[in-house]
């Protein structure tokens, strides 16, 4: 399927729900470029929360970003609850520039949604010439180390630097042992989950997806991802005077505020070294990582960030492939807003 037309369905939603023009193609491509790169439970399976929450004011079509604090390198930014994209990338933007003018830029929001994927954030960033460390906390689905309720979200985080002639390095992960969407995949194709993923609420491990999203995710590294999860709900949150733990709602709510936060940090890599001396260090340092034998079951190494560069030229090439039930739900979401998804389908 064209990722085209299926950007241009996504955006054509936004719109109908009140978002400009511009936002909307920006918040419409961040779904679509994380199925590009690969992360299928972060794309377009989404558009239907979305746009509940456009539509029941728990999310605000235009967004307004408002400046709380202005301290040289530093800000604080408050969303106003609008388009957890927009406001990511107008975030982001500010840090980029704050680094160009003193070195380092730091940004913490408030009030803000689920954005999606870290890295679309990050990688802008670093193609900007920054090394990148974006955070954000999200709705609890996990439960403190020893416990059997839910108070900490998977809390993604994400690092991204240049890398000279190849795509950036970019690390972006959870601090579950996988993301949420992903079980929310796992049960659209009524497919069994490893039993690590998740426990019941019960607190056993359990393979079915509708008993895991009822019960808890478990943490990567047992409790070394849970105190890392903890960390970047306070850096997101408890700094940015926004929400933590169960204060904070997912994108799968309908109705109530999200009250995100987020954590932003750009650092002007020229500052600290000439940019052609820093882009051949890292050439070097890929190809030093890319030297080692290949382990069997494998194409060739890679370094963090290359598979995701690589799925997106594949499937920019070849198209991309929808499970039946997202198929089913978009079809939904346009007869929902009279963007009927059949006319879009003719252009795939």
């Amino acid at each position: 399927m064209s990722p085209e037309a299926l950007k241009s369905f996504a955006t054509a939603v936004y719109e109908r729900a009140g978002v400009p023009a511009n936002d909307a193609d920006l918040a419409a491509d961040a779904l679509v470029q994380a199925d590009l790169w690969g992360h299928q439970s972060h794309w377009l399976l989404r558009l239907g929360w979305y746009y509940a929450r456009l539509k029941s004011g728990a999310m605000r079509g235009v967004t307004q970003l408002d400046t709380v604090t202005d301290a040289a390198a530093m800000a604080v930014l408050d969303g106003n609850d609008g388009v957890g994209p927009v406001v990511a990338q107008r975030a982001t933007e500010v840090a980029v520039r704050r680094a160009r003018a003193h070195g380092v830029g730091v940004v913490s929001v408030r009030h803000s949604n689920h954005f999606g994927t870290c890295m679309y954030f990050t990688r802008w960033g670093a193609q900007q010439g920054c090394a990148m460390l974006m955070m954000s906390n999200g709705g609890p689905n996990m439960a403190p180390w020893g416990g059997l309720q839910k108070k900490i979200g998977t809390n993604p985080w994400s690092l991204a630097v240049p890398a000279g002639r190849h795509a950036p390095m970019v690390m972006d992960i959870a601090n579950s042992g996988v993301a949420r969407g992903k079980i929310y995949l796992a049960n659209n194709r009524q497919e069994p989950i490893p039993d690590h993923w998740a426990v019941d609420a019960q607190g056993n491990p359990t393979t079915d997806p509708k008993a895991a999203l009822k019960g808890f995710i478990l943490p990567m590294a047992g409790h070394k991802g849970y105190a890392i999860g903890v960390m970047v709900d306070v850096m997101s949150g408890v700094l940015s005077g926004s929400g933590f733990q169960d204060q904070v709602h997912g994108p799968y709510d309908s109705v109530n505020r999200s009250m995100a936060g987020h954590f932003i940090m750009a650092i002007d890599i020229a500052r600290l070294q000439p940019m052609a001396e820093f882009n051949e260090r890292m050439e070097a340092y890929i190809a030093s990582l890319k030297s080692v034998p290949v382990a069997p079951g494998h194409e060739k190494v890679c370094y963090p960030g290359e598979l995701e560069a690589d799925a997106n030229e594949r499937n920019r090439r070849v198209g991309l492939l929808l499970p039946a039930d997202t198929l089913s739900d978009l079809a939904r979401v346009g007869a929902e807003t009279g963007v009927p998804f059949e006319d879009f389908l003719k252009a795939m």
